[in-house]
């Protein structure tokens, strides 16, 4: 159920049953002329049976996809490259995104976890794609994940004894304006009872990106017209380190990242004169995991984590050769996390319950070393304590389904809150060729910590970024209804509804000539949409996919600083992705991708229309094909880059990003595996014991 304004009921059920109609409409259409699916039997000198591979199933409310078949020819080198061929996701800007979701979760192998995405995104792009095995997606996460919303579960392959060591070795480079270097090497060893992961990647970054800025202030009914010109460089060193180590039921990890050698630089250019601001690490950036987790043989899992996070840097900022701020800003953050989870099976049915504990202290710190301005030394202290209690079944007319209800209780300096969380996942089939799967779910976002303490970043004279110590935390609903046929191509009707939700807006002060960029807290935020996902082929050349997104959103806030807004807009997306192999054993392949998207909304602004061209080929060569050369050139034409609009009341201001996604990738890869176990290692006794 998603909550909605009365005014607004009757006009959503209309386009509610339009779209269902549509669905049906659509997917017999291609039961009829599904030719190119149906299985294709030849009479040579024997029987030859061909079919596609289906790449898409469900089942208890999950959504399974064969990613590895999806991305087997595809310039993608890792896990979080690949991740972006699956339907509906979506790369904003490094951020990953589910169509028909508010919020999405990322975890490994079935496992919580409370490192931070941007942290989990690196993880994933230092992971080869050898290692997946297949990508669960949970539009509504049962609450024995220790997520709220929507969730992938990237399942990785489990090491076999007799495989020995397996892996490999990656060199990269990239240019995005700017040349960046990196390189890898990932390596699982299993025994009979233990198994270990190692990872480790180094690289040396140098990124690049440019703004102009239009901004015609009202102050005092006389209109300032300033503009801005911004040039972006940061370059850091960045080494990432991954370890785990199974022994039968326990299993132990450890996940480090560290930013050295930082440096950001932005050079501006406009109205206000010409400015220079530094941002220098005066100490490497760290973040250190270490988690324990355990599995029983009768329902019962349990695990602990502590993640510590340090944050060390400087800011200066100049006017010509002017220097005018000097400041330092300091973050320490010590994290503890514990759950525990029991499952029991009673016939038919599985009952599950579970507790979980997080608290987590923030020390930080913001010091104006010149000029003499106020800043902040606080303690942010943060416990959330939850419980849950959840149930599935699967029924042999059709029906499987999950469901759960959390309690949870979120307490800091600012609020003392108790939430109910409800969550259901079902699906229905009598054939696997048609499925239909319902979800709903709720869950809570907070803030991050930096901005609860209410700090101060200075871009210019003209622009700075407010923290916000009043900022609360938004609340979504989300429901989705998908139909899945022949398990290729798919249809998801999705509504969200998102209370108090908060993001950083531009506003143009009413009293002086001040831009503010602050995160605030609206009304909400609803949208409405239908996306489609329809796999095709032309002989046994092309193999492409087509994903198309229609929404309408619909954002409100009455108190944005003092003024008010009401924005509301149709969203259409598109994605065509094309990959060619001339036969099946050609050792090379190559994809084209087109994408498209307008109507994007961001608070009272809107963006103009984005497209953008991507094309890649991919070589293996060597002994099993141990070799591989991958080259990819993403946004050839350089037209993906945002335009921010915002036009109402007295706000007037435009932002236009350059040189944002256009890259140049070569990838060189060495896949190994040797060093087998000695014989005897692995001993079958499966036809030995009393079986006590």
């Amino acid at each position: 159920m998603v909550f909605l304004h009365k005014n607004t009921n009757t006009t959503i059920m209309k386009r509610f049953s339009v779209i269902i109609y549509a669905i049906f409409a659509i997917s017999s259409i291609i039961a009829q002329n599904d030719n190119a699916d149906s299985i294709d039997i030849r009479h040579l000198d024997e029987i030859v049976v061909k079919g596609d591979k289906m790449h898409i199933k469900a089942q208890d409310g999950v959504i399974i996809v064969d990613l590895p078949a999806i991305v087997k020819d595809k310039p993608a080198t890792n896990i979080l490259e690949a991740l972006a061929y699956l339907p509906g996701l979506v790369n904003n800007n490094g951020t990953i995104t589910l169509n028909g979701t508010s919020s999405l979760s990322l975890i490994v192998n079935g496992e919580p976890t409370t490192m931070p995405l941007q942290n989990l995104y690196q993880l994933l792009y230092s992971t080869p794609i050898d290692r997946l095995k297949k990508v669960e997606i949970m539009y509504s996460a049962p609450a024995k994940y220790h997520v709220d919303g929507a969730l992938i579960n990237i399942v990785m392959k489990k090491p076999e004894p007799l495989e020995g060591l397996i892996g490999q070795a990656t060199l990269e480079y990239n240019n995005s304006h700017f040349a960046t270097y990196s390189g890898g090497l990932n390596a699982t060893y299993a025994a009979t009872d233990w198994s270990i992961d190692l990872g480790w990647s180094l690289s040396r970054t140098h990124t690049y990106n440019r703004q102009e800025t239009l901004s015609n202030h009202l102050v005092n009914d006389i209109k300032h017209i300033l503009d801005d010109d911004m040039t972006q460089i940061a370059e850091n060193w960045f080494n990432l380190i991954h370890a785990a180590i199974s022994i039968k039921k326990m299993k132990f990890s450890y996940n480090g990242q560290i930013s050295s050698d930082i440096r950001n630089h932005s050079f501006s250019t406009g109205t206000f004169g010409n400015y220079h601001n530094l941002y220098s690490g005066l100490s490497p950036s760290s973040y250190h995991n270490i988690a324990i987790r355990y599995t029983s043989p009768f329902g019962l899992s349990a695990g602990a984590d502590y993640t510590n996070y340090s944050e060390y840097k400087s800011q200066n900022l100049f006017k010509g050769e002017e220097e005018l701020i000097y400041s330092l800003n300091r973050q320490k953050i010590n994290r503890y996390h514990a759950y525990i989870d029991i499952e029991h099976t009673l016939r038919d049915w599985t009952i599950g319950y579970g507790l979980e504990y997080q608290h987590s202290d923030d020390k930080s710190r913001q010091t104006y070393i010149f000029p003499p301005r106020q800043g902040f030394d606080n303690k942010l202290r943060e416990d959330v304590l939850s419980t849950y209690i959840s149930t599935e079944s699967s029924f042999q007319w059709g029906l499987s389904f999950n469901a759960s209800i959390k309690a949870e209780y979120f307490h800091n300096r600012y609020n003392h809150k108790w939430n109910i969380i409800p969550q259901i996942g079902a699906t229905f089939y009598e054939t696997p060729k048609s499925i239909f799967q319902l979800n709903f779910t709720s869950s809570r976002c907070y803030p991050s910590f930096w901005e609860l303490h209410g700090g101060t970043a200075y871009i210019n004279d003209y622009s700075m970024i407010l923290g916000n110590p009043a900022l609360q935390p938004y609340i979504n609903y989300t429901g989705q209804i998908s139909y899945i046929f022949r398990q290729k191509y798919a249809a998801t009707f999705y509504m969200l509804y998102v209370d108090d939700y908060f993001v950083q807006l531009p506003y143009q002060s009413s009293t002086d000539l001040h831009l503010i960029f602050q995160t605030l807290n609206m009304d909400y935020s609803q949208t409405i949409g239908l996306q489609l996902y329809v796999p095709f082929h032309a002989t046994n050349i092309l193999n492409s996919s087509a994903t198309i997104n229609i929404s309408h959103a619909h954002q409100k806030s009455e108190h944005f600083h003092d003024l008010n807004f009401n924005n509301k807009r149709w969203r259409f997306s598109a994605t065509l992705n094309n990959t060619i192999k001339f036969t099946p054993s050609c050792p090379i392949s190559l994809s084209i991708d087109g994408s498209f998207i307008a109507g994007q909304i961001q608070g009272p602004g809107y963006f103009d229309p984005l497209w953008k061209i991507d094309a890649g080929a991919k070589w293996q060569f060597g002994k099993k094909r141990c070799c591989e050369l991958a080259i990819n050139a993403s946004d050839i034409f350089n037209t993906c880059n945002p335009k921010l609009r915002i036009k109402f009341a007295t706000q007037d201001y435009t932002m236009k990003s350059h040189s944002m996604n256009r890259n140049l990738k070569l990838t060189f890869t060495y896949r190994f595996n040797g060093f087998k176990p000695k014989d005897g290692t692995h001993i079958d006794t499966s036809r030995f014991g009393t079986g006590n």
